[in-house]
């Protein structure tokens, strides 16, 4: 491969986008010593230093939002007209982010660009004359489509969205998505999360935690537990819980919260037994790629959560909590469950990352 330089764009929306950018990273830097990557992204800069090599300095970290995802109340619950308040102002913007980044693409001498899953980086990149590709299980059209149903002042925002959609080359399809028939030219990519490295007995020594009794990774970047659902999970005293943080509380016996930097979230949920979550794309992937339990709860005004319940039905073990009494910090019957609960009917191939990359640095 020559000397190339991909710009690539990542939406903050939630880590999970950030976790799989980074194994393709990952498997590109690794393939193509030449290869310079300049990651636009407004994700936390620790996250991405937990994920990636720094060292030779072929990697270069920019800040930057070209989409606003959707607005979370927390981890479950998201606010809607918050959500469509910053995405007016991003179509406001909208004519002169594309400028701005076509005349930074050019200065850059990028090669190509890859957009997880923004699109104005893709108009920019066609502005600028530089082929383009989207990485995604999901585009945000169609992530808003029910809401114009209620609201038709997001019709211009999910039209700036398709418009910015159709410059792109290709989509790189990832496991979970729907049909994303906005895209003519799709190649579908496998399971690009990896197996972590259990560290029972390292974790056990940080935080005091009992290996003898069951270990539950609690995987929210926020969760409102108020005294009384902090004391309900405190009763629950065959179990050791784990946060990655920041999330965190103070004085909890049985509530680990780990720092990412000292043990990788990775590693953390491969030393655990089960996993209490929402369904994301990223933690999906993590668990089927670990073999790991899930009790999850519902997530509301979401179009993609039926869809994630659906396919992790299929390669998981799994039970559902109730959203009410995850935040009430009823815990014990699901947890109680998931021992039982059947096995997956389906497995997922890996390898994503590697095939991702190989099919990037063919068209850089």
């Amino acid at each position: 491969m020559k000397k190339r330089h991909i710009a690539y764009y990542v939406t903050a929306h939630g880590y999970g986008h950030g976790v799989r950018s980074c194994d393709i990273l990952g498997a590109l830097l690794a393939a193509h010593p030449a290869l310079r990557v300049t990651v636009t992204t407004d994700l936390p800069e620790s996250f991405l230093r937990s994920r990636l090599p720094f060292a030779d300095g072929r990697l270069a970290l920019r800040p930057g939002a070209f989409d606003v995802g959707m607005v979370q109340k927390d981890s479950i619950r998201v606010d809607v007209a918050a959500t469509l308040a910053e995405a007016q102002e991003l179509l406001a913007e909208r004519p002169e982010l594309i400028d701005y980044e076509a005349e930074m693409l050019r200065g850059e001498g990028a090669d190509l660009v890859v957009a997880d899953v923004p699109s104005i980086p893709l108009e920019a990149a066609a502005e600028a004359g530089i082929p383009a590709v989207a990485v995604g299980n999901f585009s945000w059209d169609w992530i808003y489509e029910p809401f114009a149903v209620r609201d038709p002042r997001w019709r211009p925002i999910i039209r700036m969205f398709t418009e910015g959609y159709r410059q792109a080359k290709c989509l790189l399809k990832l496991p979970f998505s729907p049909a994303m028939s906005l895209f003519p030219k799709q190649v579908d990519i496998p399971l690009l999360a990896k197996p972590g490295r259990p560290r029972r007995a390292e974790l056990a020594r940080l935080t005091g935690a009992d290996p003898a009794k069951r270990w539950i990774l609690l995987s929210f970047t926020s969760l409102a537990w108020d005294e009384a659902a902090l004391r309900e999970v405190e009763e629950l005293v065959d179990f050791e819980f784990f946060t990655v943080k920041p999330l965190a509380w103070a004085g909890l016996g049985n509530v680990h919260a780990v720092d990412r930097q000292a043990i990788g979230f990775s590693d953390v949920l491969a030393s655990c037994d089960a996993v209490v979550t929402k369904p994301g794309y990223g933690i999906l992937s993590d668990c089927v790629a670990n073999a790991k339990p899930i009790v999850y709860a519902e997530r509301e005004d979401f179009i993609e959560y039926p869809l994630l319940e659906r396919e992790l039905k299929r390669f998981l073990k799994n039970v559902h909590i109730p959203a009410e009494d995850l935040y009430a910090g009823r815990l014990g019957a699901a947890l109680a469950a998931i021992a039982a609960a059947p096995e997956p009917r389906e497995t997922l191939p890996g390898d994503g990352a590697e095939k991702a990359a190989e099919i990037l640095a063919g068209l850089a």
